[in-house]
């Protein structure tokens, strides 16, 4: 089941607090980007984070689901609904992560 635009709009605007969040469409889900890091996607409808020590710490409770057949798992992030948690915990995982790589 591919993600609907309508939930990726809801997390988009849910996120807005996050300075520099964007979206790329890729095979019906959504990869989610800060200031040109994946940090997440859009799959099946569900808002999943990679697992860094900073969402670990954050959401330690958290789901651990598949994206998709042969994928890592991934932290679901269900309380959608408190933007101050959701600009601390993308904030977080976004520094934990490596610098984007440059594209050639």
């Amino acid at each position: 089941m591919a993600s609907s635009k309508e939930y990726l709009d809801y997390v988009l605007d849910q996120l807005s607090l996050v300075n520099r969040i964007s979206s790329r469409a890729m095979m019906g889900e959504y990869i989610l980007y800060c200031n040109g890091k994946i940090f997440g996607g859009i799959y099946d409808d569900r808002f999943l984070i990679k697992p860094t020590k900073s969402a670990l710490e954050r959401i330690p409770d958290a789901q651990r689901e598949l994206p998709y057949d042969g994928a890592k798992e991934m932290l679901l992030v269900e309380d959608l609904d408190d933007r101050e948690f959701l600009r601390d915990l993308v904030t977080a995982v976004c520094e934990d992560l490596p610098a984007a790589k440059k594209r050639r």
